[in-house]
């Protein structure tokens, strides 16, 4: 398992970036929580079993929702959580 923590940058609140990363991390077998952050970008804790789902996952959160316009994707190791599920934190 690795874990990974995301912070995705550019117009990502308000165009169902969440809803849509849990919808894409179900479908991968991805764990972790998204949640949006005060000064307007979107924070992502993933965990995959393997690097190609990982890179995969980290690719869609690259382009996001059709009406995203994601500028910037800072990604750092961090630990592990084991996390059951995928979850969207609301405030």
């Amino acid at each position: 398992m690795k874990h990974l923590d995301i912070t995705v940058k550019g117009k990502v609140q308000g165009v169902f970036y969440r809803k849509s990363t849990k919808a894409v991390a179900d479908q991968l077998g991805v764990r972790g929580t998204v949640k949006n952050l005060p000064n307007g970008d979107v924070a992502i804790e993933a965990e995959a079993a393997d690097t190609i789902t990982m890179d995969m996952f980290l690719e869609w959160c690259h382009e996001g929702p059709e009406d995203a316009e994601v500028t910037a994707v800072e990604v750092h190791d961090g630990e592990l959580k084991n996390y059951r599920n995928f979850e969207v934190v609301k405030k």
